[in-house]
């Protein structure tokens, strides 16, 4: 797994790349959860993630818990193929607000 974060339109936005696994998710989830204490609004960008596991999925349901815990946005960005049908499968997918990209955040 690769990550990168930016700032854009009053997000950090953090990218995931590559397979979030148990090997890995624990990156993930540090990043997120350090994002979140600074007060940031964040979004993570799932476009280049080619696997995601549980513990990838718990990861993201606990930043989401602690954005909402903290009256911060969160949400996921251009969702792959892959990734979306692990969220689909968890019905996540109705869970997690989901965008194509900021310019798509209301």
């Amino acid at each position: 797994m690769q990550y990168n974060t930016r700032e854009e339109g009053g997000y950090r936005v953090l990218e995931l790349a590559g397979e979030v696994d148990l090997h890995f998710s624990p990156h993930a989830r540090k990043q997120m959860l350090e994002m979140l204490g600074e007060g940031y609004n964040l979004m993570v960008d799932l476009s280049a993630v080619e696997y995601i596991d549980s513990s990838g999925v718990a990861s993201l349901v606990e930043g989401y818990q602690l954005s909402k815990n903290e009256n911060l946005k969160f949400g996921l960005l251009g969702v792959s193929d892959a990734a979306m049908q692990v969220l689909q499968l968890a019905r996540l997918d109705k869970v997690f607000p989901i965008h194509a990209s900021i310019a798509d955040i209301k």
